[in-house]
């Protein structure tokens, strides 16, 4: 094919990832969206396969054959609760594909004894960089997600120096590299040391901030994708790369407002730290009553409006088709039902939507925390499935709470509030919800599938 149709193909394809990326930001057109961006990964492959220089067609083709094997796999088997945990993997391999197509680049040019022009050298050192940091850090956030490792900061004495010594290092590497691409060993010395600082940074990220850092690691991705781009010489890769590195810092920036904190303070802020034991005696002895599914059934019975707050609960129990089921009957008894999204609610960004989506739960039902909150305070019950930090009200009224400004969804301003609950254990930001002891809360205990299933059980015998 010649380099124009070759082009020609790269900026159809481009224009297919910008039109997939705006349906993305919809669940409605989420899908259609998905498939338009893969049918231009799926233009650009080909024409990169038809591009002059491209010679071991076998090699290339196994390789797509072993990865579409895999990525099917993947998708049929994975759980929907598990995909912040494919989405970190994907980030780390697309990383990793970068990373490893730059040293390739590197040691194709030593082999001809050449040296590549600096715009080449630099976009190597930013491949191996970025790359290999998002590769190692995707693991590390992956293993949190899983629960191979624990899931609160990891922090030590001296971290930050550590950290910081480190970065200096491969800064100092990298320009070394980009102005003398003959220095091989400097090269793979940075190499090991941005694999090292991508576990460095991530481990003493908690729980609550995964939401930012996966989509923080995926910007990571389109970055070095980009930059691989650069190096190969590849516009396709460079438009595709860009998109998602900036697609992804927008989250990223959407995800930290969403919590009210900063970029700085989820990297280098430990949140989610065990607190320090209170002093005896300075205890604030507060109880609980549990109630049932029947009891909660009765309340639901003499309701008009329900609000329903998903968070990683439901996730966890994988209670979305449950909660499908309590709207249902709901639906037939003439209640109006509402779900309230937060945007950091769960494990990544639009956990809950996909997980409801799954469900079959109608679109127009879910509604975003600006659209939800003023209608917390004309709604008979709000259930909530899980959540704990974004219905915090400690965030709206207590200034020396680690959570304070952080925007909330208004549950408690609802007529009666009832909240589904393993047990009294906190969330992520590892703080007590003073929402649990309100007068106008109800605590039902107990697996929030089965709690569900046994409300919508019992209200049909009402």
């Amino acid at each position: 094919m010649s380099p124009t149709l070759i082009q020609l193909a790269y900026l159809l394809a481009a224009v297919c990832f910008i039109l997939g990326i705006r349906d993305l930001s919809s669940p409605r057109t989420a899908v259609r969206g998905n498939a338009i961006a893969a049918v231009g990964m799926l233009i650009a492959i080909v024409a990169t396969l038809l591009t002059r220089g491209v010679v071991n067609f076998p090699v290339v083709l196994a390789g797509v054959a072993v990865g579409s094997a895999a990525g099917t796999i993947l998708a049929f088997r994975i759980q929907m609760t598990a995909m912040p945990q494919m989405v970190a993997l994907l980030n780390g391999f697309g990383g990793a594909a970068s990373a490893l197509v730059s040293a390739a680049e590197l040691l194709r040019y030593e082999r001809a004894g050449e040296l590549p022009n600096a715009t080449v050298s630099t976009a190597i050192v930013l491949g191996a960089l970025i790359g290999a940091v998002t590769f190692t850090g995707s693991l590390i956030a992956f293993a949190k997600l899983q629960e191979l490792m624990r899931g609160r900061p990891i922090t030590y004495r001296g971290q930050q120096i550590v950290n910081g010594l480190l970065a200096i290092g491969i800064i100092g590497l990298s320009v070394m590299v980009a102005m003398d691409p003959s220095q091989i060993t400097a090269y793979w010395a940075l190499f090991v040391g941005s694999l090292v600082l991508g576990v460095l940074i991530v481990i003493p990220i908690g729980g609550a901030d995964m939401p930012v850092v996966i989509s923080l690691l995926n910007s990571y991705s389109g970055l070095a994708a980009c930059a691989t781009g650069f190096v190969l010489g590849n516009s396709g890769l460079v438009i595709s790369g860009s998109l998602v590195g900036a697609s992804g810092l927008i989250l990223t920036k959407i995800m930290c407002d969403a919590m009210n904190r900063s970029l700085t303070n989820v990297l280098f802020g430990a949140f989610g730290q065990a607190p320090a034991p209170t002093p005896a005696g300075q205890v604030e002895q507060r109880t609980v009553r549990g109630y049932t599914a029947d009891d909660a059934a009765i309340v639901f019975n003499s309701a008009r409006s329900v609000i329903i707050v998903p968070g990683y609960g439901m996730a966890v129990a994988q209670a979305q088709h449950a909660i499908r089921e309590l709207m249902t009957v709901l639906d037939a008894r003439g209640i109006d039902v509402r779900f309230a999204i937060h945007p950091v609610a769960g494990r990544m960004p639009g956990h809950m939507n996909v997980l409801l989506a799954e469900a079959n739960i109608p679109y127009e039902k879910l509604l975003e925390m600006d659209q939800i909150n003023p209608e917390f305070g004309e709604t008979d019950v709000a259930l909530v499935l899980g959540a704990n930090d974004v219905v915090n009200p400690a965030a709206r009224e207590e200034e020396g709470s680690p959570i304070y400004g952080m925007p909330i969804l208004d549950v408690d301003r609802a007529a009666q509030v009832l909240v589904i609950k393993r047990s009294m254990n906190p969330g992520f930001a590892g703080i007590d919800n003073p929402l649990f002891y309100k007068d106008n809360t109800m605590m039902v205990f107990g697996d929030a599938k089965a709690t569900a299933l046994g409300i919508a059980e019992a209200l049909k015998e009402l």
